[in-house]
């Protein structure tokens, strides 16, 4: 500035109309980056829609008034100790008194208990903003509610609204539930030093000290629900006498319409994490999802008899299924008869978590019309998981995964399981299996669960337990189900029990132990383009007087290959 003021007046002149054009081209320079920007962000939103192989709406994002508030505003103060929940509701009240907008919450550490959304509300977590809800159970009465399909009473949730509209979680701050003082914890899934640890803090012990409660309240409700999350009681009363038991969902919105959550972290729920149920129009990007890896029922995300839903660009970390969808469970969820339908999930990662994209367990409602791609599982217990068993009833249909990477998955990578927390030939956790040929088929009924056209292309899998388990049930088979494009590597093969119409095209399987391929009572079986390396010369099995019409084309597979069961009619298999 001093260099400046010394030159001459006329020269200063020029030089301020010479920064002056500078200033504009700078400013055109940032305008047109602008406009470049909004363009990505448009072709970003457009490439969801991109070759979706239904017929998918638009998702409505939710629009809000320019009006702000602080919770500061309203007395809130930052420092983890003193309890904010009236600042919260009093901020929450005043912008939806305005006809809505943002209700802000800056750099801090806000404790609070519940906090009830009104519509038209945006509450925006600031970069910095820590809001941890308070570990005293008595602020956080029974209610009516949904949990795991069911309708039942819980706690209430730390985030909750109903039959609102226009409601969105943004910005970069962090939400932390408390999770650790409502949730039980097994041995077997922490370290020596974390377990003596966390007995040290508190709570009781099982009788065979196995399992650690957060308090005795919570160990003796669990011996009087026989360890069922969703107790089969029938009044308010006796579910308000093991209140300790009821552990909430941390998000819960019910009945409502454009739902936005974009930005924060969700972490250390109760049990699920984020939970919309029957709502429409649901967006929910760029978050990121915490929990233990040993939070049991610690879920990601349960989207629940939604309609019209994008879940994209987020990350997942959790102890439960990752991405799950549900819509209700057996007679309720019949009853409901509400499906989840038009979804699309992408570009998201699971680092842990029971599955990383999950349909079921509870499915009575239906489900159709989900396109999952471009998605990353990094060491979840399951790939892709699909449960549901005898009992739930309902359709899974028109379902379309593509572009999936998978690795160090430990048991199944692609899994369909219609025995979940039945008699299964192949049993899930803690289940002891029986022999295929000893399941026998029941009536079918409004409560036999039906899968069927499922399409998956561009699958890679390194690293698992098994590349793939096909399983319906021997009265209703898992139909049209098409496997295209994979590259499996794993410690098994691929099984494949009661299915019919199942395709398996450009497949590559590499296993190290046992068969490549088994299949059993399974009809109409199209293997095209098929290879595979395997320490077996007869890598395929065939087995079950139901299997037939099993064709095998432009394969490596052999006459040699394949060992067939005596009750398989000899031209049951065809190599062309």
């Amino acid at each position: 500035m001093t260099k400046l003021l010394s030159i001459p007046i006329s020269d200063t002149n020029i030089i301020i109309r010479l920064l002056s054009r500078r200033m504009v081209n700078l400013l055109l320079a940032a305008a047109t980056l602008m406009a470049a920007s909004t363009l990505a962000q448009a072709q970003t939103e457009q490439d969801l829609y991109d070759q979706v192989e239904f017929d998918m709406p638009k998702v409505v994002e939710p629009t809000f008034p320019d009006n702000k508030v602080s919770i500061a505003d309203y007395g809130a103060i930052g420092n983890g100790l003193f309890d904010n929940a009236e600042a919260f509701a009093k901020a929450i009240a005043a912008v939806a008194k305005k006809g809505g907008g943002k209700v802000i919450v800056p750099n801090g550490i806000w404790l609070t208990g519940p906090i009830e959304f009104k519509s038209n509300i945006n509450l925006h977590t600031e970069q910095g903003a820590l809001i941890i809800f308070s570990e005293d159970k008595s602020k956080y009465p029974v209610i009516g509610t949904s949990f795991e399909g069911l309708e039942t009473y819980r706690c209430q949730s730390p985030i909750s609204g109903r039959d609102l509209e226009n409601i969105a979680i943004t910005g970069k701050g962090v939400i932390d539930g408390s999770g650790g003082v409502w949730r039980p914890v097994k041995k077997d899934k922490m370290s020596p030093s974390q377990w003596k640890a966390l007995v040290k803090s508190g709570g009781v012990l099982s009788d065979d000290e196995k399992v650690w409660y957060p308090s005795k309240a919570y160990e003796k409700a669990n011996k009087l629900t026989k360890n069922f999350n969703v107790p089969p009681f029938e009044t308010r009363a006796e579910f308000e006498a093991i209140k300790d038991f009821l552990r909430p969902v941390m998000v819960s919105f019910i009945h409502c319409k454009k739902v936005l959550l974009d930005g924060p972290t969700f972490q250390n729920s109760p049990a699920w994490n984020l939970h919309p149920l029957m709502c429409e129009d649901v967006i929910i990007r760029n978050v990121t999802v915490r929990n233990p890896w040993y939070s049991q029922n610690g879920d990601g995300l349960d989207l629940e008899s939604c309609k019209n839903a994008l879940i994209y660009n987020n990350t997942f970390d959790v102890g439960d299924d990752a991405i799950c969808i549900k819509s209700g469970k057996n007679e309720d969820g019949r009853k409901r008869a509400i499906p989840t339908e038009n979804v699309i999930i992408k570009y998201n990662t699971v680092y842990h978590g029971h599955g990383g994209f999950v349909v079921g367990s509870e499915m009575s409602g239906g489900v159709k019309n989900l396109k999952v791609s471009h998605c990353t599982f990094i060491g979840t217990d399951v790939g892709l998981r699909f449960k549901s068993t005898r009992g739930r009833g309902g359709v899974v249909e028109n379902i379309y995964i593509s572009d999936i990477d998978m690795i160090d998955i430990p048991t199944e990578a692609i899994r369909f399981n219609m025995f979940y927390g039945g008699e299964s030939p192949i049993p899930e956790e803690g289940q002891d299996g029986i022999a295929a040929e000893e399941v026998p088929a029941v009536e079918v009924t409004v409560e036999t669960p039906s899968f069927k056209n499922i399409f998956m292309k561009n699958i890679v899998a390194t690293g698992s337990g098994t590349a793939a388990l096909f399983q319906g049930l021997p009265e209703m088979k898992l139909m049209n189900v098409k496997l295209e494009n994979a590259l499996l590597e794993a410690e098994s093969g691929i099984t494949m029990i009661d299915a019919d119409q199942l395709e398996l095209k450009n497949v590559k399987v590499i296993n190290k132990k046992g068969k490549t391929l088994t299949i059993y009572n399974s009809a109409n079986v199209a293997v095209d383009k098929f290879s595979f390396e395997s320490n077996s010369n007869q890598a395929i099995l065939v087995i079950g007087s139901q299997s037939n019409k099993i064709s095998f084309t432009n394969s490596e597979v052999k006459e040699e290959s394949i060992v067939k069961g005596k009750e398989v009619k000899k031209k049951a298999v065809k190599l062309k």
